[in-house]
């Protein structure tokens, strides 16, 4: 991909989407958090930090989009499109820990009912819902191989959904089991919020461990290439992810006996294949005539 080209209109137009739409959801953690302590609704403090995930990842995908436009330098050689992992990272570990508390005050709810202002907690909950669902329309229109642009997508419908389950507790929290029905909605939330967290945790970990990506398998590519063109073997193979969708490779091919002008050739053509067949964005290939001298982590 050519950092260097203009942005295009639509890129512009969803950079400014995201910014609005950050805005938007921290208005509706500032109204939740405050509504949450007035109404005594413990759920409605879990879908406001739900929404704080919200922002958290809504930023991540503004600033990779941002910073991923910034050409390489000598002191990044690949750019800094790691610190959208990194703050992945700490926004998932930091949601992990702040939800056990929450979790820990909803169990205490369940063993002790507290009464909760449920009109005003309605009126909060379908503030958040309305916002929630606004954000949604803001980014429907990205592309659908975009994935940092499709995991925010996805995270704002997992958030909407946690906004239907306050705002269903909060219009029954006049019933006779009204009072245990907000502490269960927030462990409900909470449970949601874990599991994209936890999601999020592992692949950033997977990431910076330069694990091989999900879907690439290393014996099967091998193969593939051996038999698609003219290759004796092919090993030493590494593939890891620079960011999220970012895949980097690096081989050793041993061709035999071959023109240097022959062996280039032959290496274009793999790496445009590991381009158009496995979504390998970059490929360094190190040729080989005979054996192979360097250690197998090279």
């Amino acid at each position: 991909m050519n950092h260097h080209l203009p942005d295009k209109p639509n890129e512009v137009s969803l950079d400014r989407r995201l910014v609005f739409s950050v805005g938007l959801n921290v208005v509706i953690v500032i109204v939740e958090v405050a509504g949450g302590i007035i109404s005594g609704s413990i759920s409605l403090l879990s879908d406001a930090m739900h929404n704080l995930s919200d922002v958290a990842a809504l930023a991540i995908a503004l600033a990779a989009r941002v910073l991923g436009r910034q050409p390489p330098s000598d002191k990044h050689s690949y750019g800094l499109a790691r610190l959208e992992v990194l703050a992945a990272l700490a926004n998932s570990a930091m949601i992990l820990v702040v939800s056990t508390l929450i979790c820990r005050e909803a169990v205490q709810r369940l063993a002790q009912p507290e009464h909760v202002r449920g009109g005003l907690m309605l009126v909060v909950a379908l503030v958040g819902l309305g916002a929630n669902l606004g954000s949604v329309l803001l980014l429907k229109g990205h592309s659908p191989s975009d994935l940092n642009m499709r995991s925010a997508f996805l995270h704002l419908l997992q958030d909407a959904l946690s906004s239907v389950i306050v705002v269903i507790a909060a219009a029954l929290s006049s019933l006779r089991y009204g009072p245990y029905l907000d502490p269960a909605a927030s462990i409900l939330v909470i449970a949601l919020i874990l599991r994209s967290s936890w999601g999020l945790l592992r692949d950033t970990a997977r990431i910076l461990l330069e694990g091989t990506p999900p879907g690439i398998d290393l014996p099967a590519l091998q193969q593939d290439i051996c038999r698609t063109f003219p290759v004796r073997d092919l090993h030493h193979v590494h593939v890891w992810e620079l960011k999220s969708g970012t895949w980097i490779m690096t081989a050793h091919a041993r061709l035999g006996e071959v023109s240097l002008v022959e062996a280039e050739r032959l290496l274009g053509q793999i790496r445009e294949h590991l381009r158009m067949r496995w979504s390998i964005a970059h490929a360094t290939l190190e040729a080989e005539a005979t054996t192979c001298s360097g250690p197998a982590w090279t």
